[in-house]
């Protein structure tokens, strides 16, 4: 894929899982708590699956404490994963800081030639999201990490993983009750998106994305307050990659402040565009984060009347 490749291109899916497969956990953002991996380790097993850990999934870097190892390791990691044909999936730990930094030492050629896999992982995750959409073309899931609080505590987020993984044609439509219509409209467009703030640090590197022609951006975040968030969308807005965006579906903003002056950033900021808008819609940093498609076709519903908003996938995130 070439610089500024827009999410209107439908990308490659990888094969669902099925009982019996090997799946790799790896960790490129910040440290991992054994206790936490340990415990997520024996659900991806009840799942009938075979669970091997990186080898620098338990590293800590030796100065920056906020890393899961160096910057090579945890790169060293992912690849070994990718390429290995025996492993079906690479799950993230957990997120925190460090993507970023080791997104440019993958090896895109040997990720590419491997083929699509199944990927899962969210918050500072989005940055290889991104990477593997614009630099391979995969299609990836923005979903519960295996060391995280919502995975290991939160029953329906665990089970929107594991069906999505398995029966993705069973779960193609995304409407928890607490879905509402921020600006009304009906839109479709390939899924894209992740952390905001994320989004928002790539603007001017590398392969970064340059447009949003045909897109529908999913969006979240956690601790930016209602300012900072602002600041985070106007980036965005001032830059153009968000020109030609169809649609615009809202997660969780964990402590970002209190909901309502979230809320008005959002729709401050989003409302001008002229294009629908659901907040609320269950995905990101909250107690349950359902997982979402990224870089397939969807539908977007916002009622006017106050009638039930649904994201709905047009095929299953797997094939």
């Amino acid at each position: 894929m070439t610089k500024g490749t827009h999410p209107a291109t439908l990308l490659a899916r990888p094969p669902r899982l099925r009982p019996g497969a090997r799946v790799a956990v790896v960790a490129p953002s910040g440290p991992v708590p054994a206790d936490r991996l340990e415990e997520g380790l024996g659900v991806l097993r009840g799942w009938g699956l075979d669970p091997v850990v990186a080898p620098h999934v338990r590293d800590v870097h030796p100065e920056l404490d906020y890393l899961a190892g160096s910057d090579a390791d945890r790169a060293a990691d992912l690849r070994a994963a990718w390429c290995d044909p025996s492993v079906d999936a690479v799950f993230c730990a957990r997120g925190g800081y460090g993507a970023h930094r080791m997104v440019d030492l993958l090896d895109w050629a040997a990720i590419r030639a491997a083929g699509p896999k199944v990927f899962v992982g969210y918050s500072d995750i989005t940055a290889l999201h991104e990477a593997f959409a614009l630099r391979a073309g995969y299609a990836t899931l923005h979903g519960p990490m295996v060391a995280t609080e919502a995975f290991l505590k939160d029953a329906p987020t665990r089970e929107h993983l594991r069906a999505t993984l398995f029966e993705p044609e069973t779960v193609l439509t995304l409407g928890p009750d607490t879905a509402a219509t921020l600006v009304p409209g009906r839109a479709r467009g390939i899924l894209y998106g992740g952390c905001v703030s994320l989004l928002a640090a790539a603007i001017g590197t590398p392969h970064a994305r340059t447009g949003a022609r045909g897109g529908i951006l999913a969006v979240e975040d956690t601790g930016e307050e209602p300012y900072r968030l602002d600041g985070i969308l106007t980036r965005l807005l001032r830059s153009g990659v968000l020109e030609g965006l169809s649609g615009v579906v809202c997660g969780s903003w964990q402590e970002c402040g209190p909901y309502e002056k979230v809320r008005a950033v959002l729709a401050d900021r989003f409302g001008p565009l002229g294009i629908p808008v659901v907040e609320e819609l269950g995905f990101g940093h909250g107690p349950t984060a359902l997982t979402v498609p990224l870089g397939v076709p969807a539908v977007l519903n916002a009622p006017a009347d106050g009638g039930r908003c649904t994201l709905t996938v047009e095929v299953p995130a797997l094939l």
